[in-house]
């Protein structure tokens, strides 16, 4: 096997259940972003008695972090949206703000995408969205307007047992989201054969937008989540440039395979250093937290090659 893409932090899982305060029985799919030299976790955490509720936590080094002694006052919707659990935040900074996207569940909706602002990650503000029939997740902004306007990767879902595909929507005003188009499509007997949504923020390059994107496959006996990598155009990032034909993490030791959702590897983010080192943290098995780095460059080519680091390890 050749080298592989994302190495996976000695110290995995960085944050545990263990780690929380309170009654959290597990931690999963965060959102990241450095502010202001610091890195700041956001996730999901499930309590004992109630649904997934969001989460902070800070880091000087990005390995070791110290867990907010609560979690943080969530802006409450409109009257006539009773939302009753929120998860998997994705952060998009645009100038001095940050976008979080968020998948918003209500009896009255289904599964919706939610939007917050904030700029401190003290004080957070609802933008609230327009309402649709269709269930829609994996909401993901990207970090600058395209051709004037907002633009984010989606996934309309008929249920959450049906095949899904990637698109990409556009905004003016962050309310309302229109002329959707289709990114990429499901790859049969591959990795991603059976689901394919958003995950990190898209990264800009000179050679198009790379995202880190998560995959299903469908097995006997259940789902397996991976990541892989693609390279959107930068100006119609409908047209994909390159996608990597083999998976670039998946679930192998045994934080990742067992626990509340086996067989997971899940990002809502990446973060780019001044290195050119990529950092995602991770969910994994739906219970704690990773960390995996790679080269952004690395990334990059690994879009363009085929069979060049895994092979096609599902049957």
């Amino acid at each position: 096997m050749s080298r592989r893409l994302f190495l996976k932090n000695k110290n995995n899982p960085v944050i545990n259940p263990k780690d929380m305060p309170g009654d959290i029985m597990y931690t999963l799919n965060p959102g990241a972003i450095k502010h202001n030299g610091e890195y700041i976790i956001m996730m999901d955490a499930a309590t004992a008695h109630g649904p997934i509720v969001f989460w902070l936590a800070r880091s000087s080094n990005g390995v070791n972090f110290s867990i907010d002694a609560e979690p943080p006052k969530w802006p409450s919707c409109s009257s006539d949206y009773k939302e009753c659990c929120v998860y998997d935040p994705r952060i998009t900074r645009i100038d001095d703000e940050y976008l979080i996207m968020f998948a918003s569940a209500s009896k009255e909706f289904g599964t919706s995408l939610g939007l917050v602002k904030t700029k401190d990650f003290v004080e957070f503000e609802r933008i609230e969205q327009e309402r649709i029939e269709s269930p829609i997740r994996n909401g993901v902004i990207f970090p600058e307007k395209i051709n004037g306007r907002y633009a984010r990767l989606d996934r309309p879902m008929k249920g959450e047992r049906e095949r899904s595909n990637m698109f990409i929507s556009y905004s003016d005003d962050l309310v309302h989201w229109i002329d959707p188009k289709p990114v990429m499509d499901t790859r049969p007997g591959s990795w991603d054969r059976y689901k394919i949504g958003g995950g990190a923020v898209p990264i800009k390059t000179d050679r198009g937008w790379l995202e880190i994107y998560h995959g299903v496959a469908d097995t006997c006996n259940g789902f397996i989540y991976s990541l892989g990598v693609v390279l959107l155009d930068l100006e119609d990032p409908s047209k994909v440039i390159a996608r990597g034909e083999d998976a670039a993490l998946w679930p192998e030791h045994d934080y990742e395979l067992t626990g509340r959702v086996p067989n997971v590897v899940f990002t809502c983010n990446a973060i780019l250093e001044k290195n050119r080192t990529v950092k995602i943290y991770y969910g994994a098995a739906d219970t704690s937290i990773g960390l995996a780095e790679a080269n952004l460059d690395e990334l990059i080519e690994a879009c363009h090659k085929k069979n060049a680091y895994l092979g096609k390890f599902f049957s």
